[in-house]
């Protein structure tokens, strides 16, 4: 197994590793400092709980919640949203994402998730490219255009989180030749926030092409007191440790590249601490995990409603494995959990003696 080091001549080498420092969003400490994404439709409690198994997180965070919606159910007494399965009993630390556009309704939810559901941090999404929620909703990244306005919903959330700490989520800005991440980041400094992470994509970018490190880096003598998280394409731990080397961050947050390997976090960790890497799971452990995953999704929403959601789990296991395009083709056709797990067998099957 392979041992990695914080070295400063531009080569992650094999050796012993220095850690770097935990990460503080306000009286939180995160250690590690990896965060996972928020990710809408994929980081549910199932999926956070996979996560934790293996460990290597500093700081979980849920499905993003529309504030809109979270007041509207509170108004009409109906049941809040699966996104927010789990929360009240989970393990801390647990961030909570929300989005919006006005000041009191952010407010008025963010002290909900402290006082109610007692949440370790609150984050607001100002960097989804979602044309319902940019255009049609006019938040996430649709506000990069008025950091005046950003700062006035940190400012409002702030206020009615104390002493839980509030952190904000961009991008470098709404298109390539309107970025202001510098100009946004000192707002959000100034409104009270605690934390900020930058995704290095515009909005415009959504998934194209590659994050922008050397911009999120260059935030970072911008900030006079909170820590900078930065987020974009790192899906291994040579890539997590060469961030931390080689770019002015303090903490980094994954994203895509953990749906199919929770233990991708396990990994990034390991290397961060000069320690052995874990090996990739065998195609077995893999298999189990997957299982599990499935178990504790039908649990929730049963059978019929389980395996469509776990249609697009699985075919995130599966990425970049052969014959993954036959096996999502066979989970297209499934219809009872059996069939799931034998289609699961069939594809990732017991590790030969």
């Amino acid at each position: 197994m392979m041992h990695v080091d914080l070295c400063n001549d531009g080569v992650v080498n094999q050796g012993t590793a220095t850690c770097p420092r935990p990460l503080w969003i306000g009286s939180l400490k995160v250690d590690p400092p990896i965060l996972q994404a928020p990710m809408a439709g994929y980081t549910n409690y199932a999926y956070r709980q996979v996560v934790r198994a293996f460990g290597g997180v500093g700081l979980p965070a849920t499905e993003m919640v529309s504030a809109r919606s979270f007041v509207w159910l509170d108004e009409h007494e109906a049941e809040h949203p699966d996104r927010l399965w789990g929360v009240r009993e989970e393990a801390r630390p647990l961030a909570v994402q929300m989005w919006d556009n006005d000041p009191e309704t952010m407010a008025r939810v963010g002290h909900r998730l402290v006082a109610d559901l007692r949440v370790s941090v609150v984050d607001i999404n100002f960097g989804c490219p979602v044309r319902d929620v940019t255009e049609k909703a006019h938040s996430g990244s649709y506000l990069l255009r008025y950091p005046e306005r950003m700062g006035q919903i940190i400012e409002r959330v702030v206020q009615a989180c104390a002493p839980t700490p509030v952190t904000a989520k961009i991008r470098l800005g709404c298109t390539r030749d309107t970025i202001n991440a510098i100009d946004v980041a000192q707002v959000v400094e100034g409104a009270g926030a605690a934390a900020l992470t930058v995704h290095g994509r515009t909005a415009q970018d959504f998934f194209k092409g590659s994050a922008d490190w050397e911009r999120i880096s260059a935030i970072k003598p911008h900030l006079q007191r909170i820590p900078l998280i930065g987020n974009g394409d790192l899906d291994s731990a040579q890539k997590v440790v060469e961030a931390f080397r080689r770019y002015a961050v303090d903490g980094v947050m994954i994203a895509r590249a953990s749906l199919g390997r929770p233990w991708l976090f396990a990994q990034c960790e390991a290397a961060l601490r000069g320690e052995p890497i874990p090996p990739e799971p065998t195609l077995h452990q893999q298999r189990q995990v997957m299982l599990r995953h499935f178990e504790l999704v039908v649990q929730r929403f049963g059978e019929s409603k389980g395996i469509a959601l776990m249609r697009k789990y699985a075919a995130c296991y599966a990425q970049g494995r052969s014959g993954a395009r036959a096996f999502r083709t066979q989970l297209a056709n499934v219809r009872t959990s059996d069939q799931f797990v034998a289609v699961v067998e069939r594809y990732f099957p017991r590790d030969l003696p």
